[in-house]
């Protein structure tokens, strides 16, 4: 049974940084590709960053002050947050797709957890 479980979040202040992480079980995510996405209260999902083998890709508004990492041999998945700002906020997620090709678009990955609160107050 695929499992994917977020931890890391919490309350921070503005500029400050979280480190999210990702711990994958079930089967070995090596060749999927994986990422973060973030959901705000009254708001969309939305993608926040996703990798692969094959590339990387963030989201505009994360350029620069957040960075994805994996590390395969043991099935885990990383999302640095640095400069971090109140619209930031929101639950995030981490999800995987069985695919290598990086997407960006929330209906395209089958594997999803419980996500992780993030709260940056101003």
């Amino acid at each position: 049974q695929v499992q994917l479980v977020e931890s890391g979040g919490g309350l921070v202040q503005a500029g400050g940084s979280l480190r999210l992480s990702c711990a994958a079980s079930g089967r070995t995510f090596s060749s999927y590709a994986m990422g973060w996405f973030r959901q705000a209260p009254g708001k969309e999902r939305e993608f926040v960053a996703a990798m692969s083998w094959m590339t990387t890709l963030y989201a505009d508004f994360v350029k620069g002050r957040f960075t994805i990492s994996r590390d395969n041999a043991n099935n885990m998945m990383y999302l640095q947050m640095n400069s971090l700002k109140p619209e930031d906020t929101a639950v995030y997620y981490c999800a995987a797709r069985s695919s290598a090709v990086v997407l960006m678009t929330s209906p395209q990955y089958d594997y999803w957890g419980q996500g992780t609160q993030v709260t940056v107050s101003s």
